[in-house]
């Protein structure tokens, strides 16, 4: 996945100017945090209602984001602060010094190293095993499920609320496809929430690897070197460590990734380049079967046929998708039977307590935790080149095509009512890209940038104890 295509038209250079603004636009996005967590406190009764409001954890840190305030250091605290400091230290240079797939591999190494030592600060058992381990989660599920066919043929069977035996609450909330990843781990002999905790971090961790991958395949290895410690060192990894949906995350990630390099070596006339464009297809195609809300993907993973221009790649990868739908609605789960009910479920549950006047704006709030004050500041040079592409306009590159994809799918996550609260975790797997924006900044302040994008998720895991 190293091939770059070489442009003949760069895009112009990162603006030195603006410092001033990147800072503003930082502290922005920290502040809407905090305001978020204000009305939260001040409506609180309001937006889960008084039963859950009345409890003591609960009167301080869970607006907007899923925790308790809970001060604390653990085991992992140590090794998070050595991590940080050595990532601002030696990450920024040597993403530009080390070979192409040396750098990659030290990203992934610290994208595992950083989510570990961020959950390990609530301790292995607490941060680690009991993460997975509640009855709402996929592993209760696991035991259970003997037949996988009749499991599938009876899924929707069992996704609301009101059903005779109802899934567990995050079964029920997703295609079955999450749920099967954690049946084969089981049947490959590693059953249990640690095994299942460790694996999700592992694929989460491969993000750091798929999103400057795709940048550099589509011709802006300068950028893609530049974003490689902010998407390791992403604050969203608090989530990460340990959640599904880094796994998620994963998956979809190296399926654009796939796509973009599949798209270089199409434009070449290699071979492969079909094959990759067909695995991108499969890989985005199981995603929405992960989650239905990876179905937004669909603009991020347009990005990169809109700046490579390489339209043939559809043509495998459309149909590689398709098959990953008709595979399971042969096995008898059809995908819009499933949302159907997951949404019934939703409106005549928990959506119901949660007040969209509130949650359309405070969910950005969380977002912003999730991708740092360096996001914001590289949103806000990214933003004016989003109608790049449009009659008259200059071609979008990759940076400001993908972001743009991202924060499309955010937006429509958001504005449709269905995210509400938890989107520091739920948007995980569009935070990967959104990050990308840091990219932007000047050279000179990206160290900077990096520790307050380490200092975010510092304070976030120390202050906060946080569901996942």
């Amino acid at each position: 996945m190293s091939t770059v295509i070489t442009r003949a038209d760069p895009a112009p250079p990162v603006r030195r100017s603006g410092v001033r603004a990147d800072l503003v636009a930082g502290a922005v996005a920290l502040l809407l945090v905090f305001v978020a967590l204000g009305v939260g406190m001040l409506t609180g009764a309001r937006l889960y209602g008084p039963s859950h409001f009345g409890h003591a954890s609960a009167r301080f840190g869970e607006y907007p984001v899923l925790a308790h305030l809970a001060p604390h250091v653990g085991p992992g605290t140590a090794l998070a602060v050595l991590v940080a400091i050595a990532a601002v230290a030696w990450g920024p240079g040597l993403a530009e010094r080390l070979r192409w797939r040396h750098a990659l591999s030290a990203a992934y190494v610290l994208s595992v190293a950083w989510t570990f030592a961020l959950a390990l600060v609530d301790g292995w058992q607490a941060g680690v095993v009991h993460r997975l381990a509640t009855g709402s989660e996929y592993l209760s599920e696991v035991p259970g499920i003997t037949d996988i066919p009749a499991m599938l043929r009876t899924f929707t069977e069992r996704i609301l609320a009101t059903a005779p035996d109802p899934w567990a609450t995050h079964v029920s909330g997703h295609p079955p496809g999450a749920t099967l990843v954690f049946i084969w781990l089981d049947r490959l002999g590693l059953p249990g929430p640690a095994a299942a905790g460790v694996f999700c971090v592992l694929a989460g961790a491969v993000t750091a690897i798929a999103v400057p991958v795709t940048v550099a395949a589509l011709g802006r290895a300068d950028l893609a070197r530049a974003a490689l410690p902010f998407v390791a060192l992403l604050p969203g990894a608090v989530w990460m460590g340990v959640s599904a949906d880094a796994m998620f995350a994963g998956v979809v990630s190296a399926g654009v990734a796939a796509l973009a390099v599949g798209t270089t070596r199409l434009t070449a006339g290699r071979s492969t380049g079909g094959a990759l464009c067909a695995a991108g297809g499969l890989l985005l195609g199981f995603g929405i079967f992960l989650s239905y809300g990876l179905l937004l993907m669909a603009p991020i993973a347009l990005a990169v046929v809109l700046v490579s221009r390489c339209w043939r790649a559809l043509l495998y990868a459309v149909p590689a998708a398709l098959a990953v739908a008709g595979v399971f609605a042969l096995a008898g789960f059809w995908w819009v039977d499933g949302y159907h009910l997951v949404v019934e479920r939703y409106y005549s549950g928990i959506a119901s307590a949660r007040p969209y006047w509130y949650w359309v704006w405070a969910n950005l709030g969380c977002l912003a935790l999730a991708v740092g004050p360096a996001a914001a500041a590289g949103l806000r040079r990214a933003v004016p080149r989003f109608l790049d592409g449009l009659p008259g306009r200059e071609h979008p590159t990759p940076v400001v095509a993908l972001v743009r994809g991202a924060a499309l799918a955010v937006l429509t996550a958001d504005l449709t009512g269905l995210s509400k609260a938890e989107t520091e975790r739920i948007w995980l797997p569009f935070a990967v890209w959104l990050v990308l924006a840091a990219a932007l900044l000047p050279r000179t302040s990206r160290r900077w940038w990096l520790v307050a994008q380490a200092g975010t998720a510092l304070a976030v895991n120390h202050v906060l104890l946080t569901n996942w």
